[in-house]
């Protein structure tokens, strides 16, 4: 039911992107809970609970130790992510939907100053790949498709985003397009230290 409502979301609203890049995830990416593998204290008497806003920093790794997303510049630079306009604290309120569960559920209970490093099973983070989020669109359907390539990605207006990793040949020619999150399956390392707590009112 889920793959046949996706097909048909996309084949009315498929709209093509030309940018063939992997997107660099974004803050919002950031973040599921998981169990601490490391713990290191703060001095202040303020600890996190559900509803309150927090200012973190954080490093996000795959398990060989590759990093994949930061808010710091100088661990962007040294692992050579594409650069961002500006680096800054991630700020969210904690419970509010806002990060995937696993980051919600590892900075409760955080100190200000604490730094933690947490591990996320995909179950915490962006779940198990699924074959039925690869789905064939016609190449009629999707705009500006004389530009489409394998990397592409294009963009539904539910908000789905996939990428393109094939292409077919002739005139009813379709594309596969993987919609599972680039991250799905994998299990990630976040290192968060957490900088400012706003208790909730």
């Amino acid at each position: 039911m889920e793959r046949e409502c996706i097909t048909a979301l996309l084949a009315l609203f498929l709209l093509f992107s030309g940018c063939a890049q992997s997107p660099q995830p974004q803050q919002d990416y950031t973040t599921n809970g998981g169990n601490s593998m490391a713990n290191t204290s703060g001095n202040a008497a303020l600890t996190v609970s559900k509803g309150d806003s927090v200012r973190v920093d954080y490093t996000g790794k795959l398990e060989n130790g590759t990093v994949f997303d930061t808010s710091l510049e100088e661990a962007a630079k040294k692992a050579g992510l594409e650069p961002r306009p500006s680096y800054e604290p991630l700020a969210f309120v904690v419970g509010a939907g806002q990060m995937i569960s696993g980051f919600d559920s590892a900075v409760v209970g955080m100190r200000e100053g604490q730094e933690k490093t947490v591990k996320l099973l995909p179950a915490q983070a962006y779940g198990d790949r699924s074959s039925d989020r690869v789905i064939a669109i016609p190449v009629a359907n999707i705009g500006n498709s004389k530009d489409i390539k394998v990397g592409s990605m294009l963009f539904a207006q539910n908000g789905a985003v996939g990428r393109v990793v094939e292409i077919g040949n002739g005139t009813n020619a379709t594309a596969k397009v993987d919609f599972n999150h680039e991250l799905a399956g994998k299990t990630l390392v976040f290192t968060i230290k957490m900088l400012s707590i706003t208790k909730a009112k």
